[in-house]
């Protein structure tokens, strides 16, 4: 099986990419699946998949998801998008699966014009409480995690107003929601979209691990901007969180491992 990796980070440091690689390292072992996989740099270098990969898994990565509308980068990367999406139309048995994360499932609904993105009033950091929809609590892809289960959350824009109908008529569905906020009058962020069988996206990062995001929260900007956000006692229980195996590590072990395996039975299916 041959999984695609679209680098959106630009170039900046992250715990992103480490980690995705991690998780398809250890899913390759434990389930002894022969996996090859290649990581394309998306913004900084021009690079682009091919269609012919079996699975696509697509990061985060830093800046606005508006400002970059027709960058050269987005017209190749949503060059592949458009094939996929011909490619799962006419194939629907044996589809192409994509995994999309935080900026990359912003740019897509931006660009399908399936919901809004805006800007958030302020930085979404650290570890949040992410709420399942009635749709969400049967996905195979959140099987296993409660409701509201706990993941990392680090962004300055949102999914709001999705286009239910839309979304809907290929097959998906809203998934997650961020938790409710009675105090403050917006709207509930989207935080996980279906958006058919076989195109699934975040807000959130499944991806990152608990040592990781451990380190992060222990520099002192991250630290400042938890504890002016949501206060010391806050920031403190988001440190304990990381080492509950019912948090971020239930998270990390089961959304982006749930993928991996549905990618492959769909590759075992093609080969047999």
């Amino acid at each position: 099986m041959k999984i695609a990796i679209l680098d959106l980070y630009d170039g900046e440091p992250n715990e992103g990419m480490r980690c995705i690689v991690d998780l398809i390292e250890k899913f390759k072992s434990d389930e002894s699946i022969p996996i090859q996989y290649e990581i394309f740099d998306v913004r900084l270098k021009g690079q682009i998949a091919a269609i012919h990969f079996d699975a696509f898994i697509s990061s985060g990565g830093p800046g606005s998801p508006l400002t970059s509308e027709g960058t050269e980068w987005e017209r190749n990367y949503f060059g592949l998008m458009d094939s996929i999406l011909k490619y799962n139309r006419e194939n629907p048995t044996r589809p192409k699966p994509v995994f999309l994360i935080c900026h990359s499932i912003q740019i897509f609904c931006r660009y399908y014009d399936l919901a809004k993105v805006t800007k958030r009033k302020s930085t979404s950091f650290g570890v949040m409480s992410v709420h399942q929809t009635k749709a969400g609590k049967q996905d195979s892809f959140l099987h296993g995690l409660s409701d509201p289960f706990y993941a990392i959350d680090s962004r300055d824009y949102q999914i709001v107003q999705p286009d239910i109908q839309k979304i809907q008529a290929t097959g998906g569905n809203i998934l997650c929601i961020e938790k409710e906020r009675p105090l403050i009058p917006y709207e509930r962020a989207v935080m996980a979209i279906r958006f058919s069988n076989a195109i699934f996206g975040t807000q959130f990062h499944p991806e990152v691990d608990s040592d990781g995001m451990h380190k992060y929260l222990l520099r002192n900007d991250k630290k400042e901007l938890v504890v002016s956000r949501h206060g010391e006692k806050k920031y403190l229980q988001m440190l304990q969180m990381l080492n509950d195996p019912d948090k971020i590590k239930l998270t990390q072990h089961t959304v982006l491992p749930q993928f991996l395996r549905y990618a492959a039975r769909l590759h075992q299916q093609i080969t047999l």
